[in-house]
């Protein structure tokens, strides 16, 4: 029963931030990223302005809970796609489907674009954001260098390339990408055709 009592707080809790993450994306998929606001993301959620800023006391940390509810939504539709394991996944299989994952193709993923290229944004300014997102990115590379290595291992990737150096501008062109598609630089399916063509280029 003690158990149960610690618990129970703690998922709702949880479960109301992850209530105004999610509308902190709607908000910005349907009006924008300057649309966000306490009493906007409040009316989204359905709930008052006071909760909101109870949990997130300004709009910098609510960026921040979408940036990564965001993320996590991503994973989920990244393994609703290749499996839920990924480790036992085909290496090119996830690796594409993770970077195209990052060009935003509806309403949902620009959203979640916009939100993270904001928070992109907030590390210019802000190392303890700028540190987290170092951190973020390390991982990120290094899983997706892993990716690489092991189809370089089993003979589908040249055994000159790197590994590391190819996940990095891998992952650096699927953000500018993104950037573009969300500024109406270029179409989201011209922005795919480039990044298919890159991977195309390193399994060669």
């Amino acid at each position: 029963m003690a158990e149960q009592r610690t618990r129970g707080p703690g998922a709702h809790h949880a479960e109301r931030r992850a209530q105004i993450a999610d509308a902190v994306l709607a908000v910005v998929a349907e009006r924008g990223l300057a649309a966000v606001s306490l009493t906007e993301v409040a009316a989204q959620a359905d709930i008052s302005p006071g909760r909101v800023q109870h949990y997130f006391p300004a709009k910098r940390q609510l960026i921040e809970a979408a940036f990564e509810r965001g993320n996590a939504l991503s994973s989920a539709r990244i393994r609703q796609r290749v499996g839920a394991d990924l480790d036992r996944a085909d290496p090119r299989v996830v690796l594409t489907t993770v970077l195209t994952e990052l060009i935003p193709y509806d309403a949902t993923t620009e959203a979640h674009m916009r939100v993270r290229q904001s928070f992109h944004a907030f590390a210019f300014s802000d190392e303890a954001i700028a540190a987290r997102m170092r951190v973020l990115y390390d991982d990120f590379h290094r899983q997706m260098a892993d990716l690489i290595r092991r189809d370089q291992e089993a003979g589908r990737v040249p055994g000159g390339a790197d590994p590391h150096g190819s996940a990095l501008a891998l992952v650096a062109l699927a953000e500018g990408l993104a950037a573009y598609v969300l500024i109406g630089v270029t179409p989201g399916a011209v922005a795919r055709e480039r990044l298919l063509a890159a991977v195309a280029d390193l399994y060669r």
